[in-house]
């Protein structure tokens, strides 16, 4: 979470926050808040900021046993164990950054699993251009018939709809990638309640003792509706895990700066072919595949297929193609009743 910062040393700080035997532990980047509550023992409340790396660096070499920490007024630290003792400089907790108030607040509440779910299913789509701020997060779109989280880098697309999620109002923002992450790595894969809250600024998610509040993307995000096509009339179903294998391998061989894989689909028969002309490197694999249309050639980057292919659990995928330059939609064959993934991947041009 902590970013080693040279404008705003505090930024390296945890902040530590006794109250009535409670400790909050915060920590900030300025963009994100993230809190943590736990139960210790204290003859009294205060503050103290104490540096996070020296932390976490000598928390982790000790073994687990009960810790004494004493603050004397000029937030000297001690940290006391069984057979040690540990003495590092805190800082002045008034200098911390204040965390965004939570007013004017819309909520609605779901699940740690569904919620995990949706940043695994989009979040490897987000753009890393930050010339395009508004692809560099995930679009929330809400609806009191459910949610759905987009993500687009230009060159691909990840919508995942949930019926099961119901929002007060329409309404949409961008979460950016960073605080997402930490969600994914925070959150327990179960059915614990989450509570999201939203206003025009800020996100705020609470799970048990543990908070997150992060600054939204202040942009418009892409008006995704267009791209998506309607009418592929094509149809090739493969086994997910198959077709993964041969675009990794027939991949190797590929331009490693386009990473372009050819697919010829004829019948009941898919061709995988990658070439690197620089190298004179070359691969091919046949697989069998189900396949409803006329024999098309089309290119793709393999790498995000395979990227996409990770992001369904689906044993088998389909795919809906109409022609070598329009956009092929992926699908899972099997999904659960209140979710739907669409993903959308754009082709790259034959013979470059």
């Amino acid at each position: 979470m902590i970013n080693a910062n040279t404008v705003l040393p505090i930024l390296e700080d945890f902040l530590f926050e006794v109250e009535k035997n409670k400790l909050v532990v915060v920590a900030t980047d300025l963009e994100t808040v993230m809190k943590v509550q736990l139960e210790v023992e204290a003859k009294e409340g205060g503050k103290v900021c104490i540096p996070s790396r020296i932390l976490i660096d000598s928390l982790k070499n000790i073994p687990d046993q009960p810790l004494t920490f004493s603050i004397d007024k000029h937030f000297a630290v001690e940290i006391t164990s069984d057979n040690g003792k540990y003495k590092v400089m805190g800082e002045n907790p008034d200098n911390f950054p204040k965390e965004p108030a939570a007013d004017d607040t819309t909520s609605f509440t779901t699940t740690s699993s569904v919620l995990l779910k949706a940043i695994g299913k989009t979040l490897f789509a987000v753009s890393t251009d930050d010339l395009r701020p508004a692809m560099t997060g995930v679009f929330f779109e809400m609806d009191p018939k459910g949610l759905q989280f987009v993500a687009t880098d230009a060159h691909r697309l990840v919508r995942y709809k949930r019926a099961d999620i119901s929002c007060p109002k329409n309404d949409s923002l961008i979460v950016p990638k960073k605080p997402l992450n930490l969600l994914k790595a925070a959150l327990p894969n179960n059915e614990d309640e989450i509570t999201i809250n939203y206003n025009n600024n800020h996100l705020f998610i609470h799970h048990g003792t543990t908070q997150m509040s992060c600054r939204l993307i202040d942009a418009r995000f892409p008006d995704y509706k267009v791209v998506i096509p309607t009418d592929n009339p094509y149809r090739l179903t493969v086994n997910r895990s198959d077709f993964q294998g041969a675009l990794r391998r027939v991949s190797i061989f590929s331009n490693k700066s386009t990473n372009q894989v050819v697919l010829n689909i004829q019948g009941s028969e898919l061709q995988l072919a990658a070439q690197d002309v620089d190298f004179s490197f070359e691969g091919t694999e046949r697989m069998k595949c189900r396949y409803d249309g006329e024999d098309l050639a089309i290119a793709f980057n393999a790498k995000f297929m395979v990227e996409m292919l990770n992001a369904t659990d689906s044993d088998e995928v389909k795919i809906e193609l109409s022609t070598p330059t329009r956009a092929g939609i992926i699908k899972p064959i099997e999904q659960d009743e209140n979710e739907e993934l669409l993903m959308l991947v754009m082709p790259l041009m034959l013979n470059s």
